[in-house]
């Protein structure tokens, strides 16, 4: 914790709190220590329990995902409000955790919107890896229905989902296109250049030029 504490920088503090986070390190730097640490579940544990940002994101580097319990990794995720730490949390531990589909159905419809995020970001996982046994047409009925009404994380998540199916699979391309053209969702995002913008549309013809290219 002193040596996290000491990697502290204001400026990146102010920047990141902009973005809903709440630490000031340096992520090549925190790198570097879970790099040193190398795999320590027991102090994972103990270094999320601290609710300090930083630490839990070196928690979520040096921990062994495979060896949280279900209920644990709810509560840890319900616990994870700021953006970084619940998109490392989902992406680094519960992905590769053996409860990673039970989760994702729990998950998915939670009535705490960010803890749905999470449940929607696992199901954009199986859309483009794993998708047999999910009911793709229903996705796309719920996210037609919501996705322009929902909270700023879920409607990130939802739109995730509405291109990952418009990009894996063609059959549904021509309805996950129109979606995303009548809802207009994140259309206006600044898009720094050589990025592609997270307007479905404009990112599902842009990767699908990608893939025939």
């Amino acid at each position: 914790m002193a040596e996290l504490a000491a990697l502290e920088d204001p400026k990146i503090r102010a920047v990141n709190e902009r973005h809903g986070d709440d630490h000031g390190v340096n992520l090549g730097k925190l790198r570097a220590i879970a790099k040193r640490l190398k795999t320590q579940q027991e102090l994972a544990r103990e270094l999320w329990r601290t609710g300090d940002g930083a630490a839990r994101l070196l928690a979520l580097l040096v921990c062994r995902p495979k060896a949280f319990e279900r209920d644990e990794l709810d509560a840890m995720l319900r616990e994870a409000r700021t953006p970084k730490v619940h998109d490392w949390l989902v992406g680094y531990v519960v992905k590769k955790s053996p409860h990673a589909e039970e989760l994702r159905t729990a998950w998915f419809a939670d009535p705490d919107p960010v803890v749905a995020s999470a449940g929607w970001a696992l199901t954009t996982e199986r859309v483009a890896k794993r998708p047999e046994g999910l009911d793709l047409e229903r996705l796309l009925d719920i996210i037609e229905a919501g996705m322009k009404s929902a909270p700023d994380r879920l409607q990130w998540a939802m739109n995730h989902c509405l291109a990952q199916i418009g990009i894996e699979h063609p059959g549904l391309r021509a309805r996950a296109l129109g979606i995303g053209e009548r809802l207009e969702v994140l259309k206006d995002y600044p898009t720094s250049p050589g990025c592609t913008s997270p307007f479905a549309p404009t990112w599902i013809n842009e990767m699908v030029s990608r893939q025939t290219s």
